[in-house]
């Protein structure tokens, strides 16, 4: 008989080794959904996790890697401050796709106007967005008590019909000949967000993600406002009774991570997407999700697993080219890396034991 038995407390050992118990359960699965494709599972595995290290094109992908991994890292910073405080934000897509669509909006409003404060202001418009989008679900949620699980999904929805609209209609390009899509931030060099260091990767979009990691960990370790996000997720109860004010921290903790998916949507479209569209978000804002958990609400943990999605997302396309594979194996790819890990997490807090069935 197989019996599951609570743990007095969380093992710390387990709670290192179930990240990458699950990297290796999802390669195994992963392998025997490729074979069933008809496709050489080692060689899959291989195409997404090593070729865009150490293959012939390894320069190329490395640059790829950083660019991939900015709002990864970004969004999944801000959700994993509101998820270490029991407040669950599952719409940053949404808020992603509005501070893109804000931050472009000035620096489209301001085309051809060549100042070094055009990239500024549409920083700062494309946090606002994203901080205004995700304060709905946070209002909501302190006035009246609903559920911003539900709340924040729907507005993706909402989200992506007004990029839609703005694609098509207010942000359209006007010498585009009536093709959908806004005019190239390439094209605009005041509100460009190009590579830092050219051939890297590096921009400012992959810098901001890098300062988020740094501040968290000390909003963590340091600050005040830390300890009560860690004392709301591990004791409401005694967060209550220690003064912890409720609705200041859920409009605190959506408010960042909301501003935090707006600017990782404002570099994205000002940088490597180049231009507002109707196809613009790629499912950042879902992928973050198996980020912020996969590194375990950890600052450093989450840049080490914004990194390793980020190299199955240039894995998987090189895989999708070279080997044929479909795009939906690999989307059900990255989604067995959160089952597994949600799965083998319960043994953090329960420990598995084995028995004789008793007589009844």
């Amino acid at each position: 008989m197989i019996a599951l038995e609570k743990r007095p407390e969380p093992s710390r050992a387990w709670s290192f080794a179930t990240p990458m118990l699950a990297v290796l359960l999802t390669m195994i699965a992963g392998g025997l959904m490729f074979a069933a494709l008809g496709k050489n599972p080692v060689e899959a595995i291989r195409t997404i996790f090593w070729d865009p290290l150490f293959g012939e094109f390894a320069f190329y992908y490395r640059g790829q890697l950083l660019i991939k991994a900015g709002p990864l890292i970004l969004i999944a910073i801000g959700l994993s401050i509101g998820f270490r405080a029991g407040i669950w934000n599952i719409g940053a897509e949404g808020q992603y796709i509005v501070g893109a669509i804000c931050g472009a909006a000035v620096g489209l409003a301001f085309y051809p106007l060549e100042s070094f404060i055009v990239f500024p202001l549409m920083v700062v418009f494309g946090a606002l967005g994203g901080f205004l989008w995700a304060m709905i679900p946070g209002i909501l949620r302190v006035k009246f008590n609903t559920n911003e699980i539900l709340v924040s999904l729907l507005l993706v929805y909402v989200a992506e019909f007004l990029l839609a609209s703005m694609a098509l209609g207010t942000l359209r390009n006007p010498d585009g000949a009536g093709f959908p899509g806004s005019r190239n931030f390439r094209s605009y060099p005041a509100g460009f967000n190009e590579e830092i260091i050219a051939g890297t990767g590096m921009h400012w979009g992959v810098v901001a993600a890098f300062i988020a990691v740094i501040f968290t960990y000390v909003l963590f370790a340091r600050h005040q406002m830390g300890f009560q996000i860690k004392l709301a997720g591990q004791a409401p109860r005694a967060a209550r009774f220690g003064g912890v004010n409720p609705a200041r921290l859920v409009l605190f903790c959506l408010g960042l991570s909301g501003a935090l998916a707006g600017l990782a949507g404002l570099f994205e479209v000002s940088g490597p997407a180049g231009q507002i569209s109707i196809d613009f978000n790629v499912g950042y804002g879902f992928t973050a999700i198996i980020v912020a958990f996969l590194g375990r609400l950890h600052p450093v943990g989450i840049l080490l697993a914004g990194l390793l999605l980020a190299l199955t997302y240039i894995g998987g396309e090189a895989a999708q080219s070279a080997l044929g594979l479909p795009a939906a194996a690999i989307q059900a790819f990255q989604g067995m890396l959160l089952f597994f890990l949600l799965a083998v997490d319960v043994l953090t807090n329960y420990r598995v034991r084995l028995g004789k069935r008793e007589a009844v």
